[in-house]
């Protein structure tokens, strides 16, 4: 009998999938959702011309998502503990590629920014439950490497992203964007159904459903007042917003004290490291990621070209970002966080300056990509030491609010940044905004190519005002590599 119990579990042990097995299936999926994340970028310009519909609404496609994705982020825990990951993560996309389908079936900007929510809130448990799956099933000593793997995806996607947009735009159909996720999550199900090891009981964690309803609502009325300033509402209207937005957000810091499971555990900010670092993603990534929907637009609007093209020429800063992103998460084990953060900050900053300097009507695209590899490389040796720096100092208690409060803080400011730039490039377009640029005659855009230009150069200097202040949190961070410190 215990002869036949060994082969029987000799057996089971060789037919489960190897964690390298599990790794890349979670990166087909990780692709997926970075994917829809950085392809609407090249795709804002074709889809206001033909929804007539002006830049600060239609970047609510964008922002819409991303307030979404940011929303699931927290209850990821309690989903995992409720259902068990596997079914989660198969649940989660297959909502993805249902609200693929239905973006890409949408008639008007409305239904197009509800199809995008519901992309955004299954998207925003596939990479939670995909992660809890992979440390399951991995042993401690191939954790790394396998973590390296999976990060391939915050490489491909944005790489791909934008090229595979441009093209299906021009090409194909704008629909199409959202209509090749189908495909893609269907072989997604198929594998992991089949490969993925079965859920096992796990510890079901509380949901602050209070919480959340105070924190999602205040964001996106925060940012909804922001982006009707880019609309030419009244002062009133929007400060209104802004307003209500910053009072739920207000009372959700309060009852976040007091509550025992709170989304956001505000005592990891007692750390030094961990508020240094946060802070600093939070202002960093208002800035830079609120900046990859302008370079696509100028392509587009000052020099005219198509929307394959620009997504091409955002190809040279998505591989700059997405190599130093690998090679900074190394060196941060090494040499400490604290010294590589400042130094990418000034590097992606000095990006922001000579981007600034060359979005002129007739400026160099050799010129224009090398700023905006600067830009992209700052950008990925920023963010993983500094995720590194928040999520190692702390507790093993502490580690899942630590990683969902630093998810949720750079997936929400990269929305609030997106909100703000289009708000602030919307303001100073000629009358009539974007709209009245798709009805200009080629000649009259050419005309116009140097005002248009003027108004790129402008915007650009609040993400470079936001990445510099990112500095001085970023000097707080602590020097010596995580783990040598308990602060």
């Amino acid at each position: 009998m215990a002869a036949t119990i060994a082969r029987s579990g000799a057996a089971t042990a060789s037919r489960a999938p190897k964690p390298m097995t599990i790794a890349l299936v979670l990166v087909l999926g990780g692709v997926m959702v970075s994917l829809d994340t950085t392809v609407v970028n090249v795709a804002i310009n074709r889809l206001s011309q033909t929804f007539d519909a002006s830049l600060a609404t239609i970047q609510w496609i964008a922002t819409g998502y991303s307030l979404a994705l940011g929303a699931m982020v927290p209850t990821a825990a309690w989903a995992v503990g409720r259902f068990g990951a596997k079914r989660l993560y198969l649940t989660a996309v297959a909502g993805f590629a249902l609200g693929s389908v239905l973006a890409g079936l949408a008639w008007d900007v409305p239904s197009m920014i509800a199809f995008r929510v519901v992309q955004g809130l299954a998207g925003g448990l596939v990479m939670p439950a995909g992660m809890t799956i992979l440390i399951r099933a991995a042993k401690p000593e191939e954790l790394g490497k396998l973590m390296g793997t999976n990060g391939l995806a915050i490489l491909v996607g944005p790489l791909a992203g934008p090229a595979l947009g441009g093209w299906l735009i021009d090409q194909v159909s704008w629909r199409w964007m959202f209509f090749i996720n189908l495909p893609v999550g269907l072989a997604i199900l198929l594998l992991a159904g089949r490969l993925f090891p079965a859920d096992a009981p796990g510890v079901r964690r509380a949901l602050d459903v209070p919480g959340l309803l105070l924190l999602s609502p205040g964001l996106a009325a925060l940012i909804y007042g922001v982006t009707r300033f880019g609309d030419g509402a009244s002062g009133a209207v929007p400060l209104v917003w802004i307003a209500v937005g910053l009072a739920l957000a207000a009372a959700f810091a309060v009852r976040a004290r007091f509550a025992a499971h709170p989304l956001i555990d505000l005592r990891l900010f007692r750390s030094r490291t961990f508020s240094a670092a946060t802070v600093t993603m939070a202002v960093f990534c208002c800035g830079y990621f609120g900046t990859l929907i302008l370079a696509p637009l100028y392509f587009q609007l000052v020099r005219g070209e198509s929307a394959q093209v620009a997504g091409l020429l955002a190809m040279p800063g998505a591989f700059a970002s997405g190599v130093a992103m690998q090679v900074a998460g190394r060196l941060a084990d090494r040499v400490g966080p604290g010294r590589i953060v400042p130094v990418s900050i000034a590097v992606s900053a000095s990006g922001f300056v000579l981007m600034a300097v060359q979005l002129t009507a007739d400026g160099s695209y050799w010129g224009i990509a090398g700023a905006t590899m600067l830009i992209g490389a700052g950008g990925g040796a920023t963010i993983m030491p500094a995720m590194t720096a928040a999520t190692k100092g702390v507790s093993h208690d502490q580690a899942p609010a630590a990683s969902t409060t630093v998810n949720l803080v750079t997936t929400t400011m990269a929305a609030v940044g997106t909100a703000s730039v289009t708000a602030l490039l919307s303001s100073r377009l000629p009358d009539g905004g974007i709209q009245a640029i798709h009805g200009m005659t080629e000649a009259a855009r050419a005309s116009a190519a140097a005002t248009l230009a003027h108004a790129f150069q402008l915007t650009y200097l609040l993400p470079l005002t936001l990445v510099v202040a990112a500095l001085l949190p970023a000097f707080l961070i602590h020097r010596r590599s995580p783990g040598k410190h308990s602060s």
